[in-house]
């Protein structure tokens, strides 16, 4: 396994970050903590989850698998940085839901009861709160960081000028703020590179790119069109929508004697900006594959074919599309 720190942190996680999104839905407990065992067994040591997965309100029903799997010793919990997540709801009433600092707090308590740990290593706003200015925000997480239960804060789906605003907010206070961003960033979907990377790299935050395979899009969807969350509607939809993008990308993908899946995870991980994409295995197999990314070296002409089949947005604000 390879490893790098998170952002400007001494923080050291693994190249690929394993998502548990799957964990309860689709994937049973069983095979989840083969799953979970099996990637600390490659070297993965960086999870990532949120209280909100499971889909049913207030449950946290995959936190709660992982804390299952935590107590069953042989330095789970130890071996592992795990991340997780605040925003969603997670009840009817007010205050259940957001970044009031209320609810920072009651929902840091309850991710710590299910995953069954005193401390979170990365506690990530799961979505920019509009509502709740930054002094709350931060006067809460500080509390976090003070009592032990929280160490690094990060967000997701952040736009590039809420992470000014948070950082610069968090900096008058002599705090660390935001260490890392989690943002939908794969070869089909660009726009982060526009004002989200740039804000990222000049402020030392790691960037954990999410659904690195479009939701199966890039992840040999003509072949596999049957399979995971391509068979889904809305994903076939995007497949017919991009089928003469896909195709040229397999054929490449053909070319290089690669799988698509394992390409598009070795794209994201040559900016240097990224720390992790995160890798959702439903099985074993999967994940067993994955690591094939880590060995895939892409040439400057492959990359440039890659460009011409998914143009980014032209690189960062404001050249991307003025002098």
């Amino acid at each position: 396994m390879q490893y790098t720190y998170l952002g400007r942190t001494g923080l050291q996680v693994s190249r690929l970050c394993l998502g548990t999104m799957n964990f309860g839905p689709i994937t049973s407990e069983e095979d989840s903590f083969r799953v979970m065992d099996r990637a600390h067994e490659h070297g993965i040591n960086f999870f990532d989850t949120a209280n909100v997965y499971g889909w049913k309100i207030g449950e946290g029903a995959t936190e709660q698998i992982i804390g299952r799997w935590f107590a069953q010793g042989d330095r789970r919990r130890e071996k592992t940085v795990l991340a997780t997540k605040v925003y969603g709801q997670m009840g009817e009433w007010p205050n259940e839901s957001k970044l009031s600092a209320l609810h920072i707090k009651k929902a840091c308590e309850a991710s710590l009861r299910r995953l069954k740990t005193d401390y979170i290593d990365l506690y990530q706003m799961h979505h920019i709160d509009r509502a709740t200015p930054w002094e709350e925000v931060w006067q809460a997480m500080e509390q976090l960081v003070q009592q032990g239960k929280v160490i690094y804060i990060g967000s997701s789906n952040f736009a590039g000028w809420h992470i000014s605003q948070a950082n610069e907010d968090a900096k008058s206070r002599n705090f660390m703020g935001l260490v890392s961003e989690q943002c939908l960033y794969n070869l089909h979907a660009r726009m982060v590179e526009l004002e989200v990377l740039p804000a990222c790299e000049d402020y030392g935050l790691g960037v954990i790119a999410w659904s690195p395979l479009a939701s199966g899009m890039l992840g040999g969807a003509l072949k596999k069109a049957a399979e995971g969350r391509r068979a889904q509607p809305g994903v076939q939809e995007q497949i017919e929508k991009h089928r003469a993008k896909i195709e040229l990308y397999e054929a490449l993908c053909d070319e290089l004697g690669e799988n698509p899946a394992e390409a598009a995870l070795a794209w994201l991980l040559t900016n240097s900006v990224v720390t992790a994409p995160i890798i959702g295995p439903r099985t074993i197999e999967q994940l067993d594959g994955s690591l094939r990314a880590l060995k895939i070296a892409l040439s400057t002409e492959t990359l440039a074919r890659l460009d011409e089949i998914f143009p980014g947005p032209g690189g960062p604000a404001p050249e991307a599309f003025a002098w």
